[in-house]
């Protein structure tokens, strides 16, 4: 179950020739696969492409009508590896992951691939995850299209222009027989345009025939001496190949200003920023006409030289807008300038920022440094959106930092609940984190987990803790690392090097932190997917003796599970412990819309909310130090005589009841109280009101006359 469904937009990919289509991005890439005759795609979720899988899932009925084959893939090394059907048939293919993590598990695959080369286009869509929206350590997908040399589209944040270069890439890739990444930005895949539509296409060649008409060609698999002359074949044969398919069809673009003195050199992600910080500056306005003349890279790799040349000649100074590090763009500007003796000034680090993403703020900052040094007569006008930012940049050491947390009724919480209480118990343990939810655990309340070194690694990350010692190592892995790597890499690792370690797989039934996506363990059947497949028979399958599936919610099992597992007998190999409870988030998701409409048609319908006793808590707040839930909270103690806040349970509970059965094992206060809302109540449920309301009122009534004696 996905975070959302497109069946209702993935019905406007079946519009044709000259019709407008308006949409989000990711469904305009979509509709450009389409177009361009892809034969097969596949990938793997992960921001901000997570939707892209979700959109091809949502419209597997209209590319089955194409003859276009789509997949989910097992991880990104599979969905890269799927591309292997283009190097000898002419079999367009597309695959998607986040980048850069995905690009380096897909890393032996696609340096493979460039190096043998293709016949037909292939496309890699990569989600770069750069800046202040990340989630992930800050990396460029630029590096690794240089180290393999794989061209790297970088299109201007507008839909025409992504449909452009995604419909040019597979052109590309087979005019250069090299694969294309085409990189979309985090607000490149979120954007909203029109474009004018052409009709779908048929591949040119299905799989069926290629299956049966298959085809060997030993110039083309990674072997020597085959591969000594793939590397001589990229320079001398398919660079200058792809330098003149981009220079005829002119992928780059160069945006006349009114005076010739100064340039600017962008990458075109990054043009939508840099021209409204350029209108803010009066350099520009609100349509792209521009003061000074922009040189647009929508292709990042390679670089046209003549083009750079001729930009940059007669001008006295240009600033290159390249953001990351290092700055490979300028290093390879600057080499040609100063080969083709073109005594241009070039600027970029310095101007502005080495590393960080370049917002709006950071370019004005650069744009200003700039005029300054080359326009003496310049000045910036007042911008009021300058003094808000610099009001916000003075008061931002005195705000305190939000960082990321579960969500309310999530069912990771109540096993660092225990895993807390354990170390209480028996002393710290090395916790090996993993990629995923989980991973917020290293944060307050619950400050576990020591290291995090990929998705699928934490049972891999404390493999050299395989050693004598009292406390085994415990790692913390998701289903979806578990199933994405985790089960050979982790747990088949520590089999066959009879570690001793202890490995808690959180099962939420999805690939819960990339969207809600179903897995092989997912506990929903799919039509076209197989799943219920077992983690823990998996677990065995490879030779774990001892496996255990607790529910999380169960804290008192779940601590037993926990300290049995760390006091196993050394010798008996790798435990793996299955915590396994639903996604919150998918939960509502699933059972709200079932649930509102059921009140609606006047069904009696019951939820647990769960509270806090005023009179009974004693303010020590151990409950939240335990739980983190943020529903869980503090007010006002309504006693006058005790100054210390009360816990409270605010109206965004959805009733998991984690917090009392922490409390409970605890041994904390006995404050938590759990209660029902009842809607459409029966004759049954307002007598038992009534009555309730009575019995409970008469002691009340009771309590307050004592209380009025003794005053």
């Amino acid at each position: 179950m996905a975070e959302r469904s497109f069946k209702r937009e993935v019905e406007k990919l079946r519009i044709g020739e000259g019709e407008e289509f308006a949409g989000e991005g990711i469904l305009a890439v979509t509709k450009a696969l389409l177009q361009s005759g892809v034969s097969y795609v596949g990938g793997y979720q992960g921001a901000p492409i997570s939707h892209l899988m979700d959109v091809l899932s949502d419209a597997d009925e209209i590319l089955t009508e194409l003859g276009v084959h789509f997949e989910t893939s097992a991880n990104e090394a599979t969905a890269a590896a799927m591309t292997a059907v283009s190097i000898n048939y002419p079999l367009r293919g597309a695959v998607t992951f986040k980048s850069t993590v995905g690009t380096n598990v897909a890393s032996d695959a696609l340096a493979n691939l460039a190096s043998g080369g293709v016949t037909g286009g292939v496309v890699i869509i990569i989600g770069e995850d750069y800046g202040e929206g990340s989630s992930i350590m800050q990396e460029r997908t630029h590096a690794f299209a240089m180290k393999s040399q794989i061209w790297l589209l970088d299109p201007r944040p507008n839909i025409p222009s992504i449909v452009a270069a995604t419909e040019h890439a597979f052109e590309l890739s087979e005019a250069s027989n090299t694969p294309v990444f085409l990189q979309l930005r985090i607000r490149s895949c979120h954007i909203h345009g029109r474009f004018k539509a052409s009709d779908n296409r048929r591949p040119k060649m299905s799989l069926r025939e290629a299956m049966e008409n298959p085809v060997r060609n030993l110039d083309r698999i990674v072997l020597p001496p085959a591969s000594f002359h793939h590397e001589q074949e990229k320079v001398n044969k398919r660079w200058p190949a792809a330098v003149e398919y981009i220079e005829e069809h002119k992928l780059n673009e160069t945006f006349e200003g009114t005076r010739d003195d100064l340039g600017i050199i962008v990458q075109g992600g990054l043009y939508n920023t840099l021209i409204r910080t350029m209108e803010r500056l009066g350099l520009a306005d609100a349509f792209g006409k521009t003061d000074i003349p922009i040189y647009v890279m929508n292709v990042a790799y390679p670089l046209i030289d003549s083009e750079v040349v001729e930009f940059c000649t007669g001008k006295n100074a240009v600033l290159l807008v390249e953001e990351g590090q290092p700055n490979y763009i300028e290093q390879a500007i600057n080499t040609v300038l100063r080969q083709r003796d073109v005594q241009t000034k070039l600027l970029g680090k310095g101007m502005l920022p080495m590393a960080g993403e370049y917002t709006s703020q950071v370019l004005r900052r650069g744009l200003v440094l700039f005029m300054a040094q080359f326009d003496a007569g310049w000045q910036p006008p007042e911008d009021p959106m300058h003094l808000v930012a610099e009001f916000i940049s003075k008061i931002e050491n005195h705000v305190p930092e939000r960082t990321p947390g579960l969500c309310i009724g999530c069912p990771e919480r109540p096993i660092f609940a225990s895993l807390k209480m354990l170390q209480e118990e028996l002393g710290d343990f090395h916790v090996s984190a993993d990629i995923g939810c989980h991973l917020f655990s290293i944060l307050p309340p619950f400050n576990i987990g020591n290291t995090t070194m990929g998705y699928g690694l934490g049972a891999a990350g404390a493999a050299a803790f395989n050693t004598e010692s009292d406390k085994p190592a415990i790692a913390i892995m998701g289903d979806g690392g578990f199933w994405h790597n985790g089960l050979t890499s982790g747990i088949g690792n520590a089999v066959f090097n009879q570690s001793d370690a202890l490995t808690i797989v959180v099962d939420n039934n999805y690939s819960a932190a990339t969207g809600g996506q179903d897995l092989l363990s997912s506990k929903g059947g799919a039509d076209n997917r197989s799943t219920r497949h077992s983690i823990e028979k998996a677990a065995q399958g490879v030779g774990v003796k001892w496996t255990k599936t607790v529910h999380t919610y169960d804290i008192g099992e779940m601590r037993a599970a926990l300290r049995a597992a760390v006091a196993a007998k050394k010798g008996t190999g790798p435990k793996v412990l299955v915590a396994q409870g639903e996604c919150m988030l998918n939960r509502e998701r699933r059972e709200k819309p079932i649930f509102s409409k059921a009140v609606s048609d006047g069904k009696r319908m019951v939820r647990d909310r769960f509270g806090v006793d005023e009179d009974t808590c004693t303010g020590d707040h151990e409950c939240i130090r335990l739980s983190g839930c943020p529903s869980l909270t503090v007010k006002p103690n309504p006693d006058p005589l005790r100054r210390q806040p009360v816990s409270y349970v605010d109206n965004s509970c959805v009733g998991c009841g984690n917090c009392g059965e922490v409390a409970h094992e605890a041994v904390l206060c006995p404050s938590f109280y759990k209660g029902q809302i009842v809607f459409n109540p029966n004759l049954l449920d307002r007598v038992l009101f009534r009555i309730r309301r009575s019995v409970i009122g008469w002691f009340q009534n009771g309590t307050e006359k004592r209380r009025l004696r003794l005053a």
